[in-house]
């Protein structure tokens, strides 16, 4: 069931690579993002429609926009993230983040799942590439929400992960906002 979950994130995630390599103008219908940014570049983007608020900045919680200033770097077979100083900094140390849960596994009751600096509008779908996006291992299941969570762990920056994420929360425990 994990390998499936899996599967279904790395196919939207290549969906999303193609959507955003073949963007086509907003329309009436799809408004245009902030200037500079451009779906499924930074940490997400939040659509103005959405019924959820965008995340607040929170005193002695990690920004999503300290997260997402990782920069990429082309190498021979792949493009590596690169990390700037103040993000390698928070490598194995306790954070707290906010965020909006995407399930990993069944049931309503989460101990593994992905965190999203935006929230999902699709149950198949990532709303953010890997520098919005981060693994949560839990010690204490989490009640899914479709509203933000906050959560404390220690973080672990990814440079090289199989799967292609960067951020990894490890004995994460749920916060009350």
């Amino acid at each position: 069931m994990k390998h499936l979950a899996w599967a279904a994130i790395f196919v939207c995630w290549m969906g999303l690579a193609l959507a955003t390599a073949n963007a086509q103008p907003a329309t009436p219908s799809s408004p245009a993002p902030p200037a500079g940014l451009t779906p499924g570049q930074g940490a997400g983007y939040h659509d103005p429609r959405s019924p959820f608020k965008p995340l607040q900045e929170m005193d002695g919680v990690v920004s999503w926009s300290v997260l997402s200033a990782v920069t990429l770097r082309k190498e021979v077979k792949a493009l590596v993230p690169v990390f700037p100083a103040n993000v390698q900094s928070l490598h194995d140390k306790v954070v707290r983040i906010q965020g909006f849960m995407m399930p990993l596994e069944p049931g309503d009751k989460q101990r593994h799942f992905l965190l999203s600096a935006v929230p999902t509008s699709c149950n198949f779908c990532v709303p953010a590439g890997p520098e919005g996006l981060i693994e949560i291992r839990s010690r204490t299941p989490v009640k899914y929400t479709l509203e933000p969570v906050l959560v404390q762990g220690r973080l672990a920056v990814l440079p090289q992960d199989p799967y292609g994420l960067y951020y990894r929360i490890v004995d994460a425990q749920p916060l009350s906002p």
